[in-house]
């Protein structure tokens, strides 16, 4: 989804050439593809979009999956693109890095201050080290690696898994089924009170145009005594409102039941945006009007949307 909408973004670019390879053709949790890979390429700038994902339940039945293909990845291609020689690499984290009972909304400064949230905490540990890899390729050999921090993420190219989706697209794919074939009763996991913060991935793509796009020295000014930033939307919903937005959207008129024995998951996650406004950067999608085109992309393709689509460069699905 997201390497994809970085492709979306960069294609009208004239002076951009985008180099792009499938998962067949490139894995990138293998070290020796992904040296050959760098070196048989002429490369200016890395996005590394790449990561193994999913909701709740995918982190909780596989946490040795998600910390070891996070941590392969992230070495892999930070490792790679330097000894390649590459100078400029954007690495994409996520807002999950911060403790589970961060101060809100969160700020950059949070990060390792406290406990991670247990369901996600692999895969958090595995972005951690990420950015901090990069941090040290700064740090020790100049590099200009850059950190983006994006929040809960949706969009066309999403997973709709109902298994292993995260909250949005999951939730959409249930109602839309429900809808369709008239059920009394929909189950949806949890309380409904936690809030989260959704931001369509269109606006995340335009976000690492504007800070790659940056000179160093405005790139500075801004992270001082930071080695990230934070992109979100900097507004937040219930699970219960996301719920009702869905149900609209979906013509949905049966029951809705939430599960309490169901995890919640973090209660409250909802990023400290300052920074990157500062840079001249501004969401420009509403949730409402991201809802509306993410359902229209998926029922334009239903047959086959539980799938996780793959074939950009750094997008695993």
């Amino acid at each position: 989804m997201v390497g994809s909408a970085i492709v979306r973004a960069l294609r009208h670019d004239d002076d951009v050439e985008l180099v792009v390879r499938s998962r067949s053709e490139l894995d990138l949790a293998r070290q020796e593809e992904v040296e050959a890979f760098f070196r048989d390429e002429r490369i200016d700038e890395v996005h590394v979009a790449a990561a193994r994902v999913g909701g709740i339940s995918a982190n909780d039945r596989l946490p040795a999956d998600f910390i070891r293909e996070n941590l392969a990845i992230a070495c892999n291609l930070v490792g790679a693109a330097h000894d390649a020689g590459i100078d400029r690499l954007l690495f994409l984290g996520s807002s999950c890095v911060y403790p589970r009972l961060a101060p809100q909304p969160i700020p950059e400064e949070a990060l390792l201050t406290g406990p991670l949230e247990p369901t996600n905490e692999p895969y958090a540990i595995a972005k951690i080290a990420g950015l901090k890899l990069c941090e040290a390729f700064r740090r020790q050999h100049g590099r200009r690696y850059r950190s983006l921090m994006p929040t809960n993420l949706y969009g066309p190219g999403d997973n709709f898994s109902l298994e292993d989706g995260h909250v949005l697209p999951a939730l959409l794919r249930r109602f839309h089924e429900a809808a369709a074939s008239g059920a009394e009763e929909v189950v949806v996991w949890g309380t409904g009170s936690p809030l989260r913060e959704f931001m369509h991935v269109d606006d995340l793509a335009a976000a690492c145009r504007t800070v790659m796009a940056l000179p160093d020295e405005r790139w500075d000014t801004v992270m001082t005594g930071i080695n990230h930033l934070n992109v979100g939307t900097g507004e937040d919903c219930s699970i219960r409102h996301l719920v009702d937005e869905i149900v609209a959207l979906t013509g949905y008129a049966g029951r809705i039941r939430y599960d309490s024995a169901k995890p919640d998951g973090t209660p409250r996650k909802l990023l400290d945006v300052s920074r990157i406004r500062a840079l001249g950067w501004a969401p420009g999608i509403p949730l409402r009007e991201g809802l509306r085109t993410t359902y229209a992309w998926y029922r334009d393709r239903e047959g086959d949307a539980s799938r996780p689509l793959r074939g950009v460069l750094g997008d695993r699905g």
